[in-house]
């Protein structure tokens, strides 16, 4: 950083130009402040009435008379944005297509940033005693001790309960509350990376030896570690991560589920002594802010986090684990639309680090890129220690003579209650929030829907509401239908994990039924609580959604029955077949993880289907073969490349009047052999109260479509309250 340094700075009054976070098509210019700045230096810079937040992006562009140049506020006390760091944004955005200013609000996702300590309040509980007791109150309290004593900012305190501000501060005048100035940022304990090994398999020695291997070597390399579930596949990239640490280097470990890291921190805290730094929704804005800075500082060896840790500013980062990297939940849906499992692997390009993608069902893109020899690939092909892999097997609801609105078949029931005799665990999977997916008038016919998006209202009935899974809009569940106005006539058609769960209790009245879905738990520390629980033997039975199929382990779990196998088979997903086999085999996987035997079953009315097959024979390597082989054909990703279009506009017309303009208009796509396909209603064609049309753009794998999508949609004019979003690899066609 010296060299860099040296070559790029400016003197006071020196034009630079700075990029802001501002939503503005370029970076401004300004007059370097007193004392000079560095190239990538954080500055606060005056913009009409207001004081944003920048950096300082190279010199200025000039053009215009100097004398106009504003200066700079003043260099905020952090280090300065490195040069691997603004590369890595550029190429991000020139890949995804997103204005600088987005990028840059990534990178810069801490709170108070510019803020000297002493002006920073925290408020944590304190020893008094309200002199009288009310509801909002009760949620201050009942929020800090949730979480354990951490500091809060008021603001966020306040969101987090549910109240005013004025509340909180009344609760610090009584004591309840304890309002202190934050403390300087300090960094976090020492990782020692030789504090608590273990002893490795000989399978397990093997693929450490070769990952430590890489680390080493200093250079950049990206390495897929396929292991069964339960093969320890977390021991052995951990000992990648130890040899990061004795290289002096920072580490980031991505985990796919908030809920995921407090048994992962345990385990971290038993390899290396101390527990890592963390970036996720879950942390408060006070952590949130102390791990940017010490990222930024060498302060923090490691960290783990989301998928937005990817864009913190580490100073020094030799190795980035993608744990389950097959996951959904890596793809970004909203704003800058990016995976980070890709832009992983670009980071690591920037920065010279390593790479490992870890997952016992690996994305059909990571297995490509390991059998064409782009990633170096290392098996993990047994259970650790006396675990053995689950059996697999297919109820066939054909035979099965269930009655209406009932969904355990009488042969999982029975595996279920020996279960329950032997003290074992039984996880019952589907993969469906709430009570029921639809809710139907019996008299008129009529479905209950959104009335802001095209989609229909699912019942929660713990939470007593309607809820549209698409804009988080809820209702009371009525009395009477909306539309003919006949009571008593409204039905829940088809399950979800609520109804099962009424199931599960009235077929199992001894049983202790525990629920995990996201929307039933307020907190992600509620979650982890309610997971330790589990784990600890606090449940006989488990109902959960694919948030069970995300790493835990439940050492009791010996029984897995899946409700609807064939649920993910449906629709035109062109990942779907890949889908259905991860996620099934990831919930198998949760069964039989320690010394006993475990059991998968399967219901499903299609088990001649070639994906049901697949999982039950476990032909990994087959069924990644003939689904390449599919795709090849189709020359669809990841062997051809899509682009999704999505127009949307509160009014349908306009929506589609602008498709059809692009549609027309394909020279630049035509240019480089790109085919459009649409306009077409997006699947679920309304949103919010807006109105959605999609199109999909294809090319062969090797051409740069971002140039082209870029002049060809720079074409049109888009009217006012009409948003065009570009979507590049997109994972979803909703």
């Amino acid at each position: 950083m010296a060299a860099e340094q040296e070559q790029s700075y400016f003197e006071e009054g020196a034009l630079v130009a700075v990029l802001t976070t501002q939503p503005l098509d370029r970076t401004l210019d300004y007059r370097a402040p007193a004392g000079g700045c560095f190239l990538g230096a954080f500055v606060e810079v005056p913009l009409g009435p207001r004081k944003v937040i920048g950096v300082v992006w190279g010199a200025g562009q000039g053009g215009f008379d100097l004398k106009k140049a504003r200066a700079i506020s003043r260099v905020l006390d952090v280090p300065p944005m490195g040069r691997d760091m603004r590369d890595f944004l550029v190429k991000v955005a020139d890949y995804t297509i997103t204005p600088m200013p987005a990028m840059l609000r990534l990178a810069t996702r801490a709170p108070g940033l510019g803020d000297p300590p002493s002006m920073r309040k925290i408020y944590r509980l304190g020893e008094g005693v309200p002199d009288r007791e009310t509801d909002a109150r009760r949620r201050v309290v009942e929020t800090l001790r949730e979480y354990g004593g951490l500091a809060f900012t008021l603001g966020e305190l306040a969101e987090m309960a549910g109240v005013s501000t004025s509340v909180i501060k009344g609760l610090v005048k009584q004591g309840v509350v304890r309002e202190e100035a934050s403390p300087r940022d300090l960094p976090y304990p020492t990782l020692r990376p030789d504090f608590g090994g273990v002893d490795l398999s000989e399978d397990q020695a093997r693929a450490a030896d070769a990952l430590r291997q890489g680390v080493a070597s200093g250079r950049y390399g990206t390495t897929l570690l396929k292991g069964v579930t339960g093969s320890g596949k977390t021991e052995v990239y951990l000992e990648a991560v130890a040899e990061c640490l004795r290289k002096g280097r920072q580490a980031l470990v991505l985990l796919p589920e908030i809920a995921l890291t407090a048994e992962f921190l345990d385990r971290v805290e038993t390899r290396f002594g101390a527990r890592p730094a963390e970036w996720h929704s879950g942390v408060t804005l006070t952590e949130r802010r102390r791990c940017w800075r010490m990222v930024a500082e060498n302060g923090a060896q490691l960290v783990v986090g989301a998928r937005s840790a990817l864009y913190l500013p580490f100073r020094d980062l030799g190795l980035i684990v993608v744990d389950e990297e097959h996951d959904t939940s890596y793809k970004q849906e909203d704003g800058v639309l990016y995976s980070a499992r890709d832009m992983a692997v670009l980071r690591a390009t920037y920065c010279s680090a390593q790479v490992i993608l870890a997952s016992a069902t690996p994305s059909l893109e990571s297995w490509a890129n390991a059998q064409a020899g782009k990633y170096r690939r290392l098996d993990l092909a047994a259970r650790f220690g006396a675990s053995e892999l689950p059996e697999m097997r297919a109820i066939d609801m054909r035979a099965e003579k269930l009655p209406g609105a009932r969904w355990i078949s009488e042969a999982l029931k029975a595996q279920v209650r020996a279960r329950i005799e032997k003290g074992e665990q039984s996880l019952l999977f589907l993969n469906r929030r709430g009570y029921a997916p639809v809710t139907i008038c019996r008299a008129c016919g009529h479905q209950i829907a959104c009335d802001n998006c095209d989609a229909r209202m699912v019942e929660h009935r713990f939470l007593k509401r309607l809820m549209c899974h698409q804009c988080g809009e809820t209702k009371p569940v009525p009395e009477a239908c909306p539309k003919c106005e006949v009571e008593g006539r409204l039905a829940p058609v088809g399950p979800g994990v609520e109804r099962l769960a009424e199931e599960t209790a009235e077929a199992f009245p001894e049983a202790r039924v525990a629920v995990l879905s996201s929307d039933l738990f307020a907190s992600a520390r509620a979650l982890k609580a309610q997971i330790g629980l589990i784990a600890e033997g606090g449940a006989d039975i488990i109902i959960g959604t694919q948030l069970v199929a995300k790493g835990h382990n439940f050492p009791l779990l010996t029984l897995v029955g899946v409700i609807d196998a064939d649920l993910g088979l449906q629709g035109s997903d062109l990942r779907a077949a890949e889908r259905t086999f991860q996620l099934m085999r990831q919930v198998a996987g949760r069964a039989g993880r320690s010394e006993r035997k475990g059991l998968a079953l399967l219901q499903t009315y299609q088990p001649e289907h070639p994906v049901i097959r697949a999982i039950l024979s476990g032909d990994e390597e087959g069924f990644w073969q003939a689904e390449a082989r599919e795709r090849e054909a189709a020359g669809v990703p990841p062997y051809g490349r899509l682009a999704g279009i999505v127009i949307s506009s509160p009014d349908v017309q306009t929506a589609f009047d602008l498709g059809n303009q692009l549609a027309r208009q394909d020279a630049p796509l035509r240019q480089v052999q790109a085919q459009v396909f649409g306009p077409a209603p997006a699947p679920i064609a309304r949103i919010r109260g807006r109105h959605r049309v999609r199109l999909l753009v294809k090319a062969a794998k090797g051409v740069p479509i971002q140039k082209a999508l870029t002049a060809w949609v720079g074409q049109l004019r888009v009217p006012a309250n009409t948003r065009i979003s570009i979507d590049i690899d997109p994972q979803s066609f909703y």
